[in-house]
């Protein structure tokens, strides 16, 4: 079958999967063919509301044209050359990143995961061989690969792979007492998400990001923010660090960095960036031709769509539905919220919610087994938003309610 034949259906494209493709995910009965903004089609025709569109990557929804348009015509001028070699792109590409982060230099690479790999081993080498050990946060998520799948502190993503790289420790999100008890001379940095995502979207406390600022500063140790979710206008904010008012040392991006093509970004201050010399790191893709063309035109559509601005009118509008299904459904423990990151923490599983919703023609998440994580586009349309949220909240709360009914019939 050639690209411009008729798909296969879900039910033969489930058939190929099982036969050649590795079961590491566990994957929707659903064959999605094509995308155009909060919308995605399968290959039976049918339609489906996208929330949580691309795993948080597709920032601006599917396909968005300016991203399409610049990575259409940068395959027919050059796909890829090797990081020996000057290329405009992506000195442009980070130019732009550091106008909008903080005063910085970036390192290129394909993911988040690659990205906090390099963080990590960026910090080892500024700090020196003595000064080794990072600590991390308590369901925090950092990536799959070794380092940065040692800096999660989730015992699930760790269970039969041990030992984890030696050098990690783990205190409480929002413990400043428990950061302080376990720093020592060999402590070199503090790593942590600004805002909890695949933790549930958990939000740290009041002045708690500037205290452990105040502590790195006091102890010598570099403040490393893993803004692979919250990155990029995310929280309706370039940056989640700006909602707190610290100076990060290093930041993370991937995700969402390059509008749904793969990206990733390092952005760490100079005088750290220059440990990071030649020979000691390296991504034989990272800031590539393609990459750096969609992660210009992802900044251009957010500044010239005032996309900044709208996703903080979205982000409201939110809020405001958020409040009433809170209000009407005892069965929701919390409702956490910054920018376009929405949590609903729930007193019952989220796996069947999901699956109720994909029937009904939206797509949502599910983490930690009952936190339902909403990340929609920043250009969604407030009518597909309200119709989303209709639908979720009609689904929550017939299973609130068939809670109840089990809660009452049991002796």
């Amino acid at each position: 079958m050639t690209n411009d034949q008729m798909h296969m259906n879900s039910q033969d494209t489930q058939a190929l999967f099982a036969k050649y493709v590795i079961g590491n995910y566990t994957r929707y009965p659903v064959n999605l063919v094509r995308g155009e903004g909060s919308v995605v089609w399968d290959a039976e025709g049918n339609e489906y509301l996208d929330l949580f569109p691309g795993w948080g990557c597709n920032l601006l929804g599917h396909c968005p044209a300016r991203i399409v348009r610049a990575v259409q015509q940068q395959v027919g001028q050059l796909i890829h050359v090797p990081n020996t070699w000057h290329m405009e792109l992506q000195g442009r590409w980070a130019q732009m990143l550091v106008e909008r982060a903080f005063e910085s230099q970036a390192f290129f690479c394909n993911s988040g995961a690659e990205a906090n790999e390099a963080a990590i081993k960026l910090a080892r080498l500024h700090q020196g061989p003595e000064r080794y050990k990072i600590i991390t946060f308590q369901g925090g998520f950092h990536g799959r690969t070794f380092g940065a799948l040692s800096a999660t502190a989730q015992p699930k993503y760790h269970a039969g792979l041990g030992p984890m790289l030696a050098g990690f420790s783990y205190a409480p999100f929002g413990d400043l007492v428990a950061v302080e008890k376990l720093i020592d001379s060999s402590t070199a940095a503090i790593m942590i998400e600004p805002i909890l995502g695949e933790g549930g979207v958990r939000i740290p406390p009041d002045g708690f990001l500037a205290q452990l600022r105040t502590l790195c500063d006091q102890q010598g140790l570099l403040l490393i923010l893993d803004e692979v979710q919250t990155g990029c206008g995310r929280t309706g904010k370039w940056f989640g660090f700006q909602h707190f008012g610290v100076r990060p040392d290093i930041i993370t991006l991937a995700k969402s960095l390059c509008g749904g093509i793969a990206g990733g970004a390092m952005l760490a201050r100079p005088d750290l960036a220059a440990s990071l010399r030649p020979g000691t790191h390296a991504s034989t893709f990272g800031g590539n031709p393609i990459a750096a063309a969609a992660g210009i035109a992802m900044i251009e559509t957010i500044e010239q769509d005032g996309l900044l601005v709208s996703a903080v009118k979205t982000a409201e509008l939110i809020a405001e539905r958020m409040q009433e299904l809170s209000s009407s459904c005892a069965n929701i423990r919390e409702i956490r919220q910054v920018g376009l990151m929405i949590g609903i923490e729930l007193e019952f599983s989220g796996a069947e919610i999901v699956q109720r919703c994909l029937e009904r023609g939206l797509l949502i998440n599910c983490t930690q087994g009952n936190v339902i994580r909403l990340l929609p586009a920043m250009n969604i349309e407030p009518q597909a938003l309200r119709r989303g949220i209709d639908i979720l909240t009609e689904v929550i709360q017939e299973f609130a309610m068939k809670s109840l009914q089990t809660e009452a019939a049991t002796p």
